[in-house]
């Protein structure tokens, strides 16, 4: 692969290496949301427990969201690591810049993302 000089490797490690700690903070807060509802007709009634219900699907939502994320994340960084970074999955060529600084996870160039997006 070729160097990307163009891009602050640096930087894209730092706001990845940062927001991995920021999901991983949020993982260990959302066990109380994986614990069953109680069916407790006295205390919850059963709007109350309809709501909790949709509240814990959400916050699983959520917390599934995260995991794909801090999926991406490491995923990335293996290939900073590897210097396979910045170079598309699928036919090779240099990820624009921007498109990088926009979201340093995408491991597709445009057209590629394109074509995946309209399959």
């Amino acid at each position: 692969m070729t160097d990307r000089k163009d891009i602050d490797l640096a930087v894209l490690r730092a706001r990845l290496e940062e927001r991995r700690t920021e999901i991983l903070a949020h993982l260990s807060h959302s066990e109380d949301y994986r614990k069953p509802v109680e069916l407790d007709q006295q205390a919850v009634g059963r709007l109350s427990r309809m709501d909790a219900l949709q509240n814990q699907q959400m916050h699983l939502e959520q917390e599934r969201r995260r995991n794909a994320e801090l999926a991406r994340i490491e995923k990335t960084l293996q290939r900073m690591n590897e210097d396979a970074y910045g170079h598309c999955h699928n036919c090779g060529k240099e990820i624009q810049k921007k498109r990088l600084e926009f979201d340093p996870t995408t491991p597709l160039c445009v057209e590629c993302a394109d074509r995946v997006s309209h399959v």
